[in-house]
């Protein structure tokens, strides 16, 4: 964007100090000739004794005449001493912004691992350059990790392209062979591919908090979830017990409702094989609702649990069924609780299993 030549800031503040100093300077003279000059009889002698002679004495006009040019020289000294003492100082004050100034265009061009790190005592400028540091690592955290997702979606994404090549490859190069089984298997994969597409742009989403906040209880849509999930955990033997007072919030009803039916999904799918049990409990403190919800399992050590919440990363392995995940719920959890402002909590239970607990606020 072009813009209209202009003075710098060094520049601005060294007239300005010289500016004071001029003003300085000729508020003192001011004084000098009020309070001084003005006080001094015109045409002043000293008076006569006897017959000494009369001495003249210096009146206003002489003190005139020897005053002005040395104030002349005093305001021509104060300009130049103001210009030049203006531009050093001003120029030690402005270097920490220089600073700012080039890692700012070190992060423009790419370069997001710099830092600052301006040293001395708390001002302003340590508190820009400090919060430009946050944001300079917060950006290459975000960076890293959209890299790495990025690497870990094309991976997933490959899997069922691959397995739908080979078996389109099997039924070009023998017809006879396509039966029943066939179909039905690239019915599952693309289904597959489908869900993980879908859950792919639900977290794009979340991340870019592109949504309508509205009234919300969490009671109603851990309900909600239960109900639509409640055919899997009989299939698979597992109780379900709901609890809880109402928990109203801010947000999303879509998302929250996502993130409710991932998190009694999860607790579902990575259970105990036979007689298992998920606890969902919701409950409503002065300043945020809380959700929770708990599952019987395999013992998870807190290093594995540190690492679930992680795109494409699984805490018992991949499970083998219509109803396995496709490695993003937790991940898609993490995204809507951290885009409503939230905080999300995973912790080990010490009989197995697994305690997720998410909080926001009213």
């Amino acid at each position: 964007m072009d813009r209209a030549p202009g003075l710098s800031v060094r520049l601005k503040l060294t007239l300005s100090y010289a500016g004071f100093l001029m003003v300085a300077g000729a508020l003192l003279l001011a004084v000098v000739w009020v309070f001084l000059l003005r006080y001094v009889p015109e045409g002043w002698h000293e008076p006569r004794f006897g017959n000494a002679p009369s001495l003249p004495n210096p009146d206003r006009s002489d003190l005139v005449r020897a005053f002005v040019p040395k104030a002349t020289l005093a305001m021509v000294f104060l300009l130049m001493f103001g210009l030049v003492g203006g531009w050093i100082l001003a120029g030690g004050m402005l270097a920490p912004l220089t600073r700012i100034t080039n890692a700012t265009r070190l992060a423009a061009d790419g370069s997001l691992s710099h830092r600052i790190q301006l040293e001395g005592r708390e001002d302003e400028f340590r508190e820009l350059a400090d919060g430009f540091d946050t944001m300079l690592a917060r950006l290459e955290a975000q960076v890293v990790e959209q890299q790495r997702f990025a690497a870990n979606a094309s991976h997933e994404l490959r899997t069922p392209l691959a397995i739908t090549q080979a078996l389109l490859d099997v039924a070009r190069t023998d017809p006879s062979s396509v039966t029943g089984g066939l179909v039905e298997r690239l019915h599952f994969v693309n289904a597959r591919a489908i869900d993980l597409t879908e859950a792919l742009l639900l977290l794009s989403r979340a991340d870019q908090r592109s949504f309508v906040r509205e009234p919300v209880d969490l009671s109603l849509l851990a309900e909600e979830a239960v109900e639509t999930l409640l055919p899997l955990a009989e299939k698979r033997g597992l109780t379900i017990e709901t609890s809880g007072e109402v928990a109203p919030t801010v947000g999303s009803h879509a998302l929250l409702l996502q993130l409710t039916t991932n998190l009694v999904h999860n607790a579902i799918v990575h259970n105990c094989p036979e007689r298992g049990a998920v606890w969902i409990t919701t409950s409503a403190q002065p300043k945020n609702v809380v959700l929770t919800v708990e599952n019987t399992g395999e013992h998870l050590s807190p290093q594995l649990v540190a690492t679930i919440v992680e795109p494409f990363q699984r805490a018992t392995g991949r499970i083998r069924d219509g109803h396995a995940g496709v490695g993003l719920g937790l991940a898609i959890v993490k995204s809507i609780t951290q885009a409503h402002g939230g905080t999300l909590t995973l912790t080990p239970r010490p009989e197995g299993g697994l305690r997720v607990t998410v909080q926001l606020s009213i």
